[in-house]
């Protein structure tokens, strides 16, 4: 019998995080990938322009993720967002609209490479990652933001969920329906 074949298994990932503990975790929550790692902004910068990655995890407050995600973005490379010190509503919603694919807590590093894992078949299958990530952590972030959190940016949120919760492959269907184009959506 033959073991699954893991998506991580042998991806090109660049780890960006001020903290040399959280990058060595990284490391090794990640051990199929082949991990790069940067600590500061420039190191990451000058990686991103001059390699190819399959991913990349940026953390946000000390190595000025939300830059880097930018350039990440414009580089096709999917990202995830790292955080301890910004886990708030109004970072959580930069980083989706700035095109992260996801965005995780340090408190979940020891989960890390079963979310990765998860995301990367998400993409692979052509599957919204967001709703994932949604599905596996809604319970942490009604803890962390509290009950109803979401109702504050009531639109961003409805708009957010028609957009990203349909997969890659329904929205192609969709663009092509002449059905659902006539109704203007």
């Amino acid at each position: 019998m033959s073991e699954k074949k893991s998506f991580l298994d042998g991806k090109k990932i660049l780890a960006v995080d001020d903290e040399q503990d959280v990058l060595e975790t990284i490391v090794d929550a990640l051990e199929t990938a082949h991990v790069d790692k940067a600590s500061n902004f420039k190191t990451a910068s000058e990686k991103i322009e001059e390699n190819r990655y399959d991913l990349a995890i940026l953390d946000i407050m000390g190595v000025d993720g939300l830059t880097l995600l930018e350039q990440t973005v414009d580089k096709g490379i999917p990202t995830v967002m790292l955080t301890a010190h910004a886990m708030n509503v109004e970072t959580l919603m930069t980083s989706i609209k700035k095109g992260a694919i996801s965005f995780l807590p340090k408190e979940k590093l020891a989960d890390l490479d079963i979310i990765l894992e998860d995301m990367l078949k998400a993409i692979h299958d052509g599957e919204p990652t967001w709703k994932i990530l949604f599905d596996e952590l809604e319970g942490f972030f009604n803890e962390k933001f509290g009950p109803g959190w979401k109702e504050k940016d009531k639109d961003f949120w409805l708009d957010f969920q028609k957009r990203s919760y349909v997969s890659k492959g329904m929205q192609s269907r969709f663009m092509h329906d002449q059905k659902v184009l006539s109704r203007g959506i």
